[in-house]
């Protein structure tokens, strides 16, 4: 309240400090502007040149003007710092914890305070959302990790017991948890870095349909078992690209057509269009649901429940296929396939090194 009382009283001194200012410059510049006039065109002399009765208006005018600037400067004040008081409240309460608070601004507040306002609710609803968003991260984080982390301990504490046998069989588990366990916390780190703009990439001109080659003869004998052949469909096209990240965006696609594909055929493609090099992945169905297309690439998102506790997986792939993209700068979209399954595809920019090796 007292910095409010200290700016209505400097701002009341001001408009009654130009209102006198105003009346002594008009009252006494009309005199110079006469005498300048009387010099050059001589007019009868008069008895004086300022008279008492002149200095007695002059008072008079400032006396009635001086009340008026007086309630123009107050209604003024209050303009400015009924939206600035609102503001600072808020501002304290949101320093001291509570996201909620927003600032208030009248009808009548000036243009520039109700825009100030409005930028900082804004900033304040942003906040908040990002301090929910946070807690529902680290609330799903901690979901992710305690189902695995429960099974090593309990595994591991009925080896101890002489429960379990520490056979090849029961460490090929245990194995597993530890392996879904790296692979979440990557997950979690490519995602992380890529939202803060810190996902270092290596990009260089690479031929991308080499790579995938490589990649679909590694994985062709695993997905064999599982009911799955790769077709590959590449053209010879040099991208600007990172090698190793975009193993790993085709892996977590590939992932993600295994777990929750019909069985058959999944489709690799890569070719030129509009300049650019476009990868598309796709798989014979059922593809991704309407209503969760939209936010596919969203962490931790998936469909049916069940269907994802039967298939494993954390909900990051996607995420991170998203993270990778965003930090080439290329593009990713998902759409439904001509057979009704998922297409995903990515698009990166042409190499202007067309033969790279």
């Amino acid at each position: 309240m007292e910095t409010r009382a200290g700016l209505s009283r400097q701002i009341l001194i001001a408009m009654s400090t130009i209102t006198v200012l105003a009346g002594v410059l008009v009252f006494f510049g009309s005199y110079l502007v006469y005498s300048a006039i009387v010099a050059v065109y001589p007019m009868p002399e008069t008895d004086e040149w300022l008279t008492s009765l002149d200095l007695v208006i002059f008072a008079a005018l400032v006396l009635v003007t001086l009340p008026i600037a007086a309630f123009v400067a107050l209604r003024l004040a209050r303009r400015i710092l009924d939206p600035l008081e609102s503001l600072a409240r808020s501002a304290r309460q949101i320093a001291a914890g509570d996201l909620s608070a927003r600032a208030e601004a009248s009808e009548k507040a000036l243009g520039e305070t109700a825009s100030l306002v409005g930028d900082f609710n804004t900033m304040a609803q942003r906040l908040q959302d990002m301090a929910a968003d946070m807690a529902l991260w680290n609330a799903t984080i901690a979901h992710e990790l305690r189902t695995p982390l429960t099974i090593l301990k309990g595994r591991l504490q009925g080896i101890i017991d002489g429960v379990f046998e520490p056979d090849e069989r029961t460490l090929r588990r245990l194995i597993l948890q530890v392996d879904g366990l790296a692979r979440l916390v990557e997950d979690l780190r490519t995602v992380t870095l890529a939202d803060s703009g810190h996902l270092d990439l290596h990009i260089v001109p690479t031929h991308i349909d080499r790579e995938l080659e490589e990649l679909a003869e590694l994985m062709a004998p695993e997905l064999a078992a599982d009911g799955f052949h790769l077709t590959l469909e590449l053209d010879d096209i040099v991208a600007d690209a990172d090698a190793t990240r975009v193993r790993q965006a085709v892996l977590a696609l590939i992932s993600n057509a295994r777990r929750h594909a019909n069985r058959g055929s999944i489709t690799i493609s890569l070719k030129t269009v509009d300049g650019m090099a476009v990868l598309a992945i796709s798989d014979q169905g059922p593809g991704i649901d309407r209503d969760l297309a939209g936010r596919a690439f969203e962490p931790f998102v998936r469909g049916d429940p069940d269907r994802a506790k039967e298939t494993g997986g954390n909900g990051l792939g996607l995420s991170v296929v998203r993270a990778i993209m965003e930090a080439h700068g290329g593009s990713l979209r998902y759409r439904t396939a001509p057979g009704g399954g998922a297409l995903f595809e990515m698009g990166f920019r042409t190499s202007a090194v067309p033969h790279a090796q």
